[in-house]
């Protein structure tokens, strides 16, 4: 299969399996200028599979670095009125959103975090409506990525500079699975799996989690009504859609007082154009009460202190170490993809779709029933083949969930 043949198929991937795009139907893509040359056959793809209209929105990583650089410091606690109405829209027209991402890990190395702070306040507080579309699954939404030159640079240091973006373009065409077979095919395929393993994990009714690792000992209450779900998601219109491709996890929700014990990072985060790692977070009654990096704690710090709920958990999600993006043994410095490669908790917002009836209740009611609400939701991870879980059943008896990093059941 050549280059130009894995493009084409990647690009039927996103539109296909990724937003599933429907008849008639509005799609919004944010991307960068990095991508253009993807993103002009993602268009076509769209339009072919029978879009109404498809809107870019580019972004220019010298322009962005520019503005958090120079821009008056007043801007960085307003949030642009255009933007939001076009997500309102977005969502009032039942559309689409498609983020691919190309970004360099370190855009924004030197920032002030201060000010990149004050921005993720400022477009969390405006942009509330739509990110509670994207977590009820309003919305088909999907994320993926393709290579930059300073992102590819990171990853495959070691290579000569005329090889680094075809090494991270065929790494990425792997973790999506295209080169062997029928692309979407493949994709049915996995997403049943995942599936089965998280239909497994709801039989067992598992009322706390206990993980040990080194620098971890953790323990993680779950709600009696939780749901653990897979990479796909369905739309009110019945329309299924996979949020993050690559996907290899399944994950579920925390009853947000019911976290207590220490957990350490194992890969580094990239956050907001910056690196945050090799840090622990200490949690008492779910909130983190102690919180320390070795790079990047200024915005670790930032982070966990953006809104009331970003001191909480929002995420659990179990991924097997011997999973293909671990297995490759490649650091992404991309959450995208890290992810993907280990298990891992976010800080912040939980969806409530991991919750039975979650979507239909209000924000109030949500936090009335221990489910954390935030204006941030950032996955970090925590795990490697020395992690143990053990899952607590109603009846007190302990089920291994995993062991030496991998599925034990």
């Amino acid at each position: 299969m050549t280059f130009e043949e894995k493009l084409e198929q990647y690009a039927e991937l996103a539109v296909k399996i990724g937003v599933n795009i429907q008849k008639g139907q509005y799609l919004l893509i944010n991307t960068s200028t990095d991508t253009l040359e993807f993103t002009r056959i993602v268009v076509k793809k769209a339009y072919e599979a029978g879009a109404g209209r498809v809107q870019v929105n580019l972004t220019d990583p010298d322009i962005t670095r520019s503005f958090y650089e120079f821009g008056g410091e007043e801007e960085f606690s307003k949030f642009p009125k255009w933007t939001v109405a076009q997500r309102h829209e977005l969502i009032e027209r039942k559309g689409a959103l498609l983020w691919i991402d190309a970004e360099d890990p370190d855009l924004l190395a030197g920032i002030p975090s201060s000010r990149i702070s004050a921005q993720e306040k400022a477009s969390g507080t405006a942009l509330v409506r739509y990110r509670k579309a994207i977590m009820n699954d309003e919305i088909a939404w999907s994320i993926i990525a393709v290579p930059s030159k300073k992102w590819a640079a990171k990853v495959f240091p070691d290579l000569p500079e005329s090889e680094q973006m075809p090494a991270l373009w065929e790494a990425i065409f792997k973790t999506v699975r295209i080169g062997e077979g029928d692309a979407v095919s493949n994709w049915v395929q996995h997403i049943e799996t995942l599936q089965d393993r998280a239909a497994q994990l709801n039989k067992m009714k598992i009322s706390k989690l206990h993980y040990k690792a080194p620098g971890t000992d953790l323990t993680i209450e779950l709600p009696e009504k939780h749901l653990w779900i897979s990479g796909s998601s369905n739309t009110p219109q019945g329309t299924t859609f996979i949020a993050n491709m690559p996907t290899e996890e399944v994950f579920t929700l925390p009853a947000k007082y019911g976290v207590n014990g220490v957990v350490s990072s194992t890969k580094p985060l990239a956050y907001q154009g910056n690196i945050i790692d090799q840090f622990s977070l200490k949690f008492e009654k779910g909130k983190i009460v102690e919180a320390r990096a070795e790079v990047g704690n200024d915005l670790l710090q930032e982070l966990i202190t953006s809104d009331e709920g970003s001191s909480f958990l929002g995420e659990v999600a179990l991924v097997p170490h011997k999973s293909p993006i671990s297995e490759s043994g490649i650091l992404y410095y991309n959450t995208l993809f890290d992810e993907n490669a280990s298990n891992h908790l976010a800080i912040g917002e939980a969806y409530p779709t991991c919750f039975e009836g979650g979507q239909d209740l209000e924000e109030g009611q949500l936090e009335a029933l221990g489910i954390n609400v935030s204006i941030t939701h950032v996955d970090f991870m925590i795990g490697s083949g020395e992690m143990d879980i053990d899952g607590i059943l109603p009846d007190g008896t302990e089920q291994p969930i995993f062991r030496k990093g991998n599925w034990a059941f």
